[in-house]
């Protein structure tokens, strides 16, 4: 009896000293993570994202699309910096004021979307130069309540890239669930994007397409207007240039949303 007792103290003392060293751990390394965060000023991120480039990169991706300046990081080692900096709203208005893809791919990582005014996100979509750049801003500024109002603002828009982030942002709202919206607001989309699509910019049109697919899997009833806008649409054409990419076809891409749903 008294030598269970013995083990049993040990093993309560044991897990005890575990607890607190991994405890101890946690401090250390969020104690870390926090000077590194510090750390970071605009001049040493960009000295950073320059070590970080390569120029097969910097190939690829002006092949789809993206101009100079910019030096060729992966998505994964910006998200390593992410994880590093956290959120940095002052140092991310910096670094898409510098004009630099890479630079600008990161503060869209790391703002706050609680701090970007109206203004502030007017001018960062006229500031666009390449699809991607349209399609990062609209994850970033869907997060903010000023998202319904800019899409709706944009794809009025004649500008291919400011178009394009207005239809993407239409997308991501049709695909939130929690985002209370009308169906009536999606079905009058679709009128306008069965009306409008052929007509409208090569990338802006890639958007539209890309929005038809996002409101055709809200819900049953939009998914069966989608649908139905889509046969009268016929095939989307978008030049992708020299890349594998293609524009999918909205009604099958739609029943795969569906479907996975499901799962």
């Amino acid at each position: 009896m008294a030598e269970t007792t013995k083990k049993a103290a040990k093993k309560t003392a044991t897990k005890t000293a575990g607890k607190k060293a991994t405890t101890k751990k946690k401090a250390v390394v969020k104690k870390a993570v926090a000077a590194t965060s510090a750390a970071w000023t605009f001049d040493k991120l960009m000295a950073e994202l320059k070590k970080l480039g390569t120029a097969q990169n910097v190939k690829i991706y002006m092949r789809h699309g993206m101009v100079e300046p910019l030096f060729g990081g992966s998505s994964a080692n910006l998200n390593l910096l992410k994880k590093q900096i956290k959120v940095d709203h002052e140092l991310a208005v910096e670094l898409w004021n510098s004009g630099n893809a890479d630079a600008r791919y990161l503060a869209t990582m790391i703002l706050d979307p609680a701090k970007l005014t109206s203004k502030t996100i007017d001018d960062w979509a006229k500031s666009q130069n390449c699809y991607g750049s349209c399609d990062i801003l609209a994850g970033a500024i869907v997060k903010t309540s000023f998202a319904h109002e800019k899409a709706d603002a944009w794809i009025k828009s004649k500008d291919e890239w400011v178009g394009r982030t207005g239809w993407n942002l239409i997308c991501r709202l049709a695909m939130d669930q929690e985002a209370k919206i009308a169906d009536e607001y999606f079905e009058q989309l679709l009128i306008k994007i069965e009306k409008e699509i052929h007509g409208t910019k090569n990338f802006t049109r890639h958007a539209m397409n890309m929005a038809l697919i996002g409101i055709g899997s809200r819900n049953a009833k939009l998914r069966k207007k989608a649908e139905a806008a889509s046969n009268r649409i016929g095939r989307v054409v978008v030049d992708h240039g020299e890349t594998d990419c293609k524009t999918p076809p909205a009604i099958p891409y739609i029943e795969k949303m569906w479907a996975r749903k499901k799962k």
